[in-house]
């Protein structure tokens, strides 16, 4: 297991399409912020994250969905990461890379209005009380995702948690953002959504446990003009 991990580690290491920054890089001058499309992608495309993206699996599949759209999935966990940055590199897909960071770090990797649309897949609710400022919804991180997005750009969360599907309903209406879409129960649901038969991993186990997926969509309202 360990010998396994540690072949990941190099593999990731020699992709050209997954980014390892260090807290001191990014705090020092990263070079690809405000230069994903020309120095990463190498066009002009929108740029669309996974955040918390695991294996990877939503951000390919989304990739070979939406050629005309690049895609990064981003993940602390490097082991994770590998599965999709493999598939990636094995089909040799060129609008799909990988950002192994915390996602606290992330408006030390994007520039103001670099980023076009941000999923959210499968992430830990958080469930604690003391641990609430962690959840990806929590205003906190909205408003890190607000200084790196174009205005009224797209968020999209699915996960398996109601918990988190209306703790955000709840920041989303407290908040005053713009709701655009919301199910409990994603499979189940009257109305079919477009590219939402992309199931992770996760998923795939949560739905062996006839656990419902939710899903919601909505814009940031905050003032991102400074």
């Amino acid at each position: 297991m360990a010998k396994n991990k540690l072949k990941k580690f190099l593999d990731l290491d020699s992709f050209e399409h997954v980014i390892q920054p260090t807290l001191e890089t990014l705090r020092k001058d990263f070079g690809l912020k405000g230069n994903w499309k020309k120095k990463f992608f190498k066009n002009n495309n929108p740029i669309v994250l996974e955040l918390g993206c695991g294996k990877g699996e939503y951000s390919v599949a989304l990739a070979k969905e939406f050629p005309n759209k690049n895609f990064l999935g981003i993940d602390i966990k490097g082991a994770r990461i590998w599965a999709g940055a493999q598939q990636a590199f094995d089909e040799e897909l060129d609008n799909v890379g990988f950002l192994r960071i915390r996602i606290d770090w992330i408006e030390m990797c994007f520039d103001k209005n670099e980023v076009d649309e941000i999923w959210i897949t499968f992430p830990d609710p958080q469930l604690k009380l003391n641990r609430a400022s962690k959840r990806l919804t929590h205003p906190k991180f909205l408003n890190k995702y607000n200084n790196i997005l174009k205005p009224l750009s797209k968020i999209h969360l699915k996960t398996d948690s109601q918990f988190l599907h209306g703790y955000t309903l709840g920041v989303i209406e407290g908040e005053s953002h713009l709701l655009e879409d919301s199910t409990c129960d994603l499979y189940n649901a009257p109305v079919k959504r477009d590219y939402m038969d992309i199931k992770t991993f996760y998923e795939k186990k949560f739905l062996e446990k006839n656990m419902p997926i939710t899903y919601l969509r909505f814009n940031l309202t905050y003032d991102n003009s400074n």
